[in-house]
């Protein structure tokens, strides 16, 4: 809220408006509001500094939005830095238009920039494995263990896997109780090797980390001192793993969740159901993820197109008459 102070009460007014609008009614994340706030803080103090320190947000036209939009770029800020803030304000003016507090909204007919088009990282399956058995059987490897195997395993955003508690675990029925983005919960499922690893977490693990906190720590996954473990935490251990096992540098907890998609679409898994288990509202969203390898396309062509298995037999039946004339 630092820069909060440089913008007038009216514009203040109805920044911390839309604030509460998004908590109350929308549901949304605090990460999400905090930075639907940054953004609009930003436009604020540009259209003060164009407009003068009375400039209110009715006072804002599409011919300011577009210039804001240049000055971004004369910044060189990035096309999704620019399609985020763009993103942010469109939201804030549909507010304030069903509000009344403006008759039109500025920003409704301008385009976002053309995004490029990036397949999310992803690693193949035996570099994955060399993070998921890097961890030793101390009371923190195992514990690391179990978070690599969960991640990987149930396709989580790192800040649901540092959410869960104990009572979201079933390892009897091999899922647990996710929270999503808005406040949505959904059930996910473990494989064979995470329950083992959450087992021997929870039986030799976390007893220890437990013992240096609070005994009523609800949390499943536990830091060294005894509390709840966070996201930065997973952060800093897995580039820990990272760099102990010489994989390719970059990798983040949301790559353990890209792997997850990708594998599975890339054994076949349908689409839909995909979509269900990374927790996404749109299928564009887990559209992205259809990505495939040069070596696997050539490998699906090769068995599912009826005259490609036709095509080598009658290669391999030429080349065989060849030798014998």
């Amino acid at each position: 809220m630092g820069r909060l102070i440089l913008i007038n009460p009216e514009f203040k007014k109805a920044l911390e408006d839309f604030a509460s609008y998004l908590i109350a009614e929308k549901n949304l994340a605090s990460a999400t509001v905090v930075a639907y706030l940054t953004d609009l803080k930003q436009f604020a103090v540009y259209v003060e500094k164009t407009l003068g320190a009375k400039a209110r947000p009715e006072d804002v036209d599409r011919t300011l939005v577009r210039r804001f939009l240049g000055w971004l770029n004369v910044l060189r800020e990035k096309r999704t830095t620019v399609a985020r803030k763009l993103v942010a304000l469109r939201v804030f003016y549909r507010y304030l238009l069903r509000e009344g507090r403006v008759e039109i909204n500025p920003v409704e007919l301008i385009r976002s920039p053309r995004q490029e088009k990036r397949l999310p990282k992803y690693l193949p399956y035996n570099e994955i494995v060399k993070i998921l058995e890097a961890p030793p059987p101390t009371p923190l490897g195992l514990r690391d263990r179990a978070l690599w195997e969960t991640l990987y395993a149930s396709g989580l955003r790192v800040g649901e896997l540092v959410s869960l508690n104990l009572e979201d675990v079933d390892l009897s029925r091999g899922e647990i109780r996710v929270r999503g983005k808005g406040g949505r919960e959904r059930l996910a499922p473990l494989g064979r090797m995470a329950i083992a690893a959450i087992k021997d977490y929870l039986a030799c693990g976390r007893p220890v980390l437990a013992t240096r906190g609070n005994p009523g720590e609800k949390a499943l996954f536990l830091n060294h001192l005894g509390s709840r473990l966070t996201s930065r935490g997973v952060r800093q251990r897995l580039d820990y793993y990272v760099k102990k096992t010489v994989v390719a540098a970059g990798i983040s907890p949301h790559v353990l969740r890209h792997c997850f998609a990708t594998h599975m679409l890339e054994r076949g898994a349908d689409l839909r159901a995909v979509q269900e288990l990374l927790g996404h509202v749109r299928l564009s969203s887990t559209q992205v993820y259809t990505h495939v390898t040069p070596e696997h396309l050539r490998a699906v062509y090769q068995k599912a197109h009826p005259r490609a298995q036709l095509a080598r037999t009658t290669v391999e039946e030429r080349s065989k008459d060849a030798w014998q004339k």
